[in-house]
């Protein structure tokens, strides 16, 4: 993208600071909403005194393929670097196979080519649910149907289990249905079965390098087959609940075993595997240990030479994975971009959990800075502990830093994320959600008073919502009961829009403080680059102010 043209219709002393409250939406429920409840005075307050309006942040908004499409940290991320909406994951792979892509591409060729001419094991590897998010379990089921109408004789399924952009214990909703399908396409010259499985943060879905130790398990169990055995992933299933009761997303890891009492699918040279996860961020580690020769992650013990290959390609700078199945989005012309060639310095903070959206996905699927001397990135370390024991994460280390570098006059635009309202969202614990935001919160009201002092404005809006939906309601809008008449958790992201809300304390009125209606969030950097002086580029989305 070339230079911006200098607008200076608003001109401020200080930065402007674009605050993401990861998870943070607008409930339309008066139970199960947690930014309701919550104390948040900070920002009712602000809400109250200062121009606001609220934005879209699921479905179409964000280029996935309909309304009912929850939005997610990755799609809402790219919506805010890219300034207009790219067609995104699960509206791609959709395209791809039903448009007959994936099949007649070179990927899909290869790896069913390798299968046959090493008479192996086609494994599919990935999330079975139809959340949208990462995954969605109906692209399995059309893989495995044209494996069986091409020939291939053996495959095997390493099932993740939601609970997460799902009901928290919805695993057999999709398992059972499953173990149906597979057992009606089951013949003599067709071996099928699911041969591994475990809950999403329990194994294999790490991101970020937060914590190998869930990798190591997850290869442990789909490649070397060593977990606890039973007769089926339901059996499993209904034994761990009997035992434990835990919610899908960190169930124990399993194998299904053979009529020989041995795991049925442990992953072997000459295998093909494709992981059918389409979302990048938790693809990348598991990817990087079946690819990687020289790996120090963790031990793998045994490292067999299988053909590889995403549903899409997790990294596109780094190549990882090296083969994929679907194109991403090419995302050009981000508004980082912009800044940069326009001279402007930046500084992107996040704690570990959403370090790569506020870089990697705001940037455009772009791992490297465009700029070395006008980017700084800053990673507060996320703690290695379950999110409800320490529900206020690093939301105080996170303002501690974007403080100090206000007073400084460092940058000109600062962009934090604080994942508080989303990882603690996700656990279901509605008291550490509440605790969560507050916690939040306050560290708000602390840089509102530092942008204040500097004379800078202050964006705050959110990617998605998460913490605002936590109760699971029916279609009539009742909240769903347990069986001990307990409301049931929602643990998934919801579809409700998201505050947006400028603080602005040098206001002289250059623009309409009646903001715009029914826009997304990906009009928000055109609204951003109007506070830093320029003009947003005419393929961007409508700004969500009105300059006078």
């Amino acid at each position: 993208m070339d230079k911006l043209k200098v607008s200076n219709r608003i001109k401020r002393q200080g930065p402007v600071v674009f605050c993401i409250m990861d998870g943070v939406g607008i409930g339309k429920y008066s139970d199960g909403d947690a930014v309701a409840a919550a104390d948040m005075r900070c920002l009712k307050s602000l809400m109250e005194k200062c121009p606001h309006t609220l934005l879209k942040a699921h479905g179409t908004a964000v280029g996935l393929p309909s309304d009912a499409d929850m939005g997610n940290s990755e799609v809402g991320h790219n919506a805010f670097g890219a300034g207009r909406v790219f067609a995104q994951g699960a509206k791609l792979v959709d395209q791809a196979i039903e448009g007959g892509g994936v099949f007649n591409g070179k990927t899909w060729d290869l790896l069913c080519s390798n299968v046959r001419n090493n008479d192996s094991v086609l494994h599919f590897l990935g999330l079975v649910s139809d959340g949208n998010v990462h995954s969605n379990v109906s692209h399995l089921y059309k893989m495995i149907s044209k494996a069986k109408e091409i020939g291939i004789r053996r495959v095997r399924i390493h099932a993740l289990l939601d609970g997460r952009d799902v009901g928290e214990r919805s695993a057999l909703d999709y398992i059972l249905p499953l173990e149906k399908f597979i057992d009606g396409l089951r013949s003599e010259d067709f071996d099928i079965s699911i041969a591994s499985g475990g809950g999403r943060m329990k194994i294999t879905m790490d991101r970020y390098n937060a914590d190998w130790g869930m990798v190591a398990l997850g290869w442990k169990t789909h490649v070397l087959g060593e977990a606890r055995g039973f007769s089926s992933a339901s059996e499993a299933i209904d034994t761990y609940r009997k035992e434990t009761n835990p919610v899908d997303q960190y169930l124990d890891p399993f194998v299904v075993l053979g009529k020989d009492g041995k795991p049925c699918g442990t992953i072997n040279d000459g295998d093909s595997v494709i992981l059918f996860n389409f979302r990048g961020d938790r693809a990348i580690e598991i990817s990087r240990a079946f690819e990687e020769e020289k790996f120090k992650e963790f031990d793998r013990v045994r490292f067999p030479k299988v053909m590889y290959a995403g549903m899409m390609e997790a990294d596109g700078d780094l190549h990882i994975p090296h083969r994929f199945l679907v194109n991403p989005p090419l995302i050009t012309d981000t508004f980082p971009e912009a800044l940069c060639n326009s001279g402007v310095r930046q500084l992107s903070i996040s704690e570990t959990q959403k370090f790569g959206h506020v870089t990697y996905f705001f940037n455009g699927n772009r791992s490297g800075k465009f700029s070395k001397e006008l980017e700084d990135y800053v990673e507060i370390k996320s703690d290695n502990v379950p999110f409800q024991q320490r529900p206020w994460m690093k939301c105080a280390e996170i303002a501690d830093y974007v403080i100090d570098k206000l007073h400084n006059g460092d940058y000109r635009f600062i962009k934090l994320n604080f994942p508080n309202g989303d990882m603690v969202g996700h656990t279901g614990d509605f008291q550490a959600v509440e605790c969560s935001l507050e916690g939040m919160d306050l560290q708000i009201e602390r840089i509102r008073k530092a942008v204040e002092e500097v004379g800078g404005v202050l964006i705050i809006t959110a990617d998605h919502g998460n913490s605002d939906d936590m109760i699971e309601h029916d279609k009539a809008g009742n909240p769903k009961r347990n069986a001990d008449g307990s409301p049931v958790p929602k643990t998934s992201h919801s579809l409700n829009p998201v505050p947006f809300v400028i603080y602005d304390p040098m206001y002289a009125g250059e623009y309409d403080v009646k903001l715009n209606e029914g826009l997304g969030i990906s009009s928000c950097a055109a609204t951003i680059l109007q506070f830093l002086g320029f003009e947003a580029p005419s393929i961007y989305d409508k700004s969500i102010i009105n300059l006078k």
